[in-house]
C-alpha cells in the first residue's frame, strides 16, 4: 500500500543571480510500514525535501501525496488539520513542552485536536519506549536519549500515515543514537509505521529499509545499506 508518492518535485530559491535549485525534479515513493533514510551533506537538498514533504514549505512545483491525499490542492487551513492529524515529525532539539511530564507530552498533539487520549494506546507507548517508569518526569529530569524517546511517542501517539524524522539523533552521543535508531526500526515494524528520517551519518542506516542519497538537490534511490552501495 502505497503512503508517499513525491512526482517531479522542484524548490526554487531566489531569481535570476541568486537562484538556488535547492530540489531538482526528484520522484519517489513509500509502500506502509517503510523505514527510509535520506543522506547527504549540508545544503544538499535533504531539509527542503522534508519541509516540503511535511507541508512546512511549499514546492515551486511537482506534487505530494500521502495516502491519496494531495498535500498542495487543499486549502491552507485545510493542509494544517491534515498535517496534524496524518503527519507525525520527530526533530533534533527534540522541541518538548518543558512544564509538562512525559505522558503528557505524548498525549499532547491528541489534546490539541480535541481528542481524548486511550490510556492502554499511551502505556503501550510508554512501554514500547521503556518510558513507563519515567512517565511522571518532567523532561529537565530526563537525559537527551529519553527525551528523544519521548518526541518518538508523540510522533507515534496519533498513529500519523508518515513519520517524518529530521537528524533525530543529532544531538546524541553513539550509544544514544544506536537506541534511537532501534527504536524508529520497532516502531516501523510493531505499528507499521512507515517513516522518513533525514541524516548526515551514513552509520546510522543500517537499519533502514531503502536509502536514499540527495547531492544538489538530486535525489538518487541506493536501495539497501548506503555502506554495501558506497564501498
Amino acid at each position: 500500500m502505497e503512503i508517499l508518492k513525491v512526482q517531479n518535485l522542484s524548490k526554487t530559491y531566489g531569481k535570476e543571480e541568486v537562484k538556488v535549485e535547492a530540489l531538482k525534479d526528484v520522484s519517489f515513493s513509500l509502500e506502509k510500514g517503510e523505514f527510509a533514510a535520506v543522506v547527504g551533506e549540508s545544503g544538499s537538498g535533504k531539509s527542503t525535501l522534508l519541509n516540503c514533504i511535511g507541508a512546512l514549505d511549499t514546492p515551486t512545483s511537482g506534487t505530494i501525496t500521502i495516502d491519496g491525499q494531495n498535500l498542495f490542492s487543499m486549502k491552507e487551513e485545510q493542509r494544517t488539520i491534515y498535517r496534524r492529524r496524518n503527519i507525525g515529525f520527530i526533530f533534533q532539539s527534540f522541541q518538548l513542552v518543558s512544564e509538562l511530564n512525559v505522558e503528557q507530552n505524548i498525549m499532547f498533539p491528541l489534546l490539541l485536536d480535541y481528542k481524548k487520549p486511550d490510556s492502554a494506546e499511551v502505556g503501550e507507548i510508554l512501554n514500547l519506549l521503556g518510558l513507563t517508569d519515567r512517565r511522571r518526569h518532567l523532561p529537565s529530569q530526563l537525559s537527551g536519549g529519553q527525551q528523544q524517546r519521548v518526541a518518538i511517542g508523540r510522533a507515534l501517539i496519533t498513529k500519523p500515515k508518515l513519520i517524518l524524522a529530521d537528524e533525530p539523533t543529532g544531538n546524541l552521543d553513539s550509544k544514544n543514537s544506536q537506541d534511537v535508531m532501534d527504536l524508529l526500526t520497532k516502531a516501523a515494524r510493531h505499528y507499521q509505521q512507515t517513516i522518513l528520517m533525514i541524516t548526515h551519518n551514513n552509520n546510522l542506516t543500517a537499519s533502514a529499509d531503502r536509502v536514499f542519497h540527495v547531492s544538489d538537490g538530486v535525489l538518487m534511490d541506493l536501495g539497501g545499506n548506503i555502506n554495501e552501495k558506497l564501498s
